[in-house]
């Protein structure tokens, strides 16, 4: 069996140490303290940390969070947990400083060694979440030496509107790499020709942990600040973001609805 702290990447044979990390905030306009909801027996934060246990390239599982509430309750049971400030303006920094927390200030001389640890982005309101695709994601950017970070792209399912503007689209180029990432339906097919369907991005990133690091010293850009998308901050300062392309089903719960469905999808599974 394949030692989790020793994932290889295929093309350096270097040893890869892969470290999730879940931020979870309590406040959330439409579904408050969501982290914390249990109708299904456990809080949500639990779903999520047991499903990204089951990764098989991630090593270590801990939340960063700015509430005693969820910090508690990540003790209570068992996972791991690490208080951050309040003041955050996105998750990329909140995971920067949980980074430093669990981590340590990133040596100067190991910044960019392959064998660097990365770091897993995973939100803290998808607990059916697939393990399988932190595998995919994580393994896309260890071949991809030369990409600070990576992140997701799936086809939409069939009913998923492209034109919401609440799902996040994403370009690819040829190598494989972000080229841009949007509200808005992109690409626009012009003469309707439907031979470059819309791709979602779903929001699952893996960082190199010198690259978190240096993007909270990035200033705010036009576009990510237009859009209110925080990767566009790493492509409109000229760093490349790996894609890697496959089939994404889990949703994140951020209403009411949703979360009844969840339970509802839980209790039939244990029927």
């Amino acid at each position: 069996m394949t030692d989790k702290s020793e994932i290889r990447n295929p093309k350096s044979e270097i040893p890869l140490s892969a470290i999730a990390l879940i931020p979870a905030r309590y406040a959330s306009t439409r579904l408050p303290g969501k982290p914390l909801l249990d109708r299904t027996g456990k809080p949500m934060i639990q779903h999520v940390v047991e499903r990204v246990r089951e990764a098989k390239h991630v090593s270590r599982v801990a939340v960063a969070t700015d509430d005693q509430r969820i910090y508690d309750a990540v003790l209570a049971f068992g996972g791991e947990a690490v208080m951050t400030r309040a003041d955050h303006p996105n998750g990329t920094s909140r995971l920067a400083e949980a980074a430093d927390a669990l981590l340590g200030p990133t040596p100067e001389g190991a910044r960019h060694t392959p064998d660097a640890p990365l770091i897993v982005n995973v939100q803290g309101d998808e607990p059916e979440i697939e393990a399988s695709v932190i595998d995919q994601l994580i393994q896309g950017l260890a071949n991809d030496p030369d990409a600070p970070m990576a992140t997701l792209a799936s086809p939409f399912a069939p009913d998923e509107d492209p034109a919401n503007p609440n799902i996040v689209k994403v370009v690819v180029a040829a190598t494989g790499r972000a080229l841009y990432f949007s509200r808005a339906l992109i690409p626009h097919d012009r003469d309707n020709t439907r031979e470059h369907a819309p791709l979602k991005h779903p929001g699952l990133y893996v960082y190199r942990r010198w690259f978190l690091d240096q993007y909270v010293q990035l200033a705010p850009t036009p576009l990510e600040e237009t859009e209110k998308l925080e990767q566009l901050r790493a492509l409109e300062h000229g760093h490349a973001i790996a894609i890697v392309r496959t089939h994404v089903h889990h949703t994140g719960i951020d209403t009411p609805e949703q979360y009844d469905a969840f339970v509802g999808r839980v209790r039939q599974s244990t029927m």
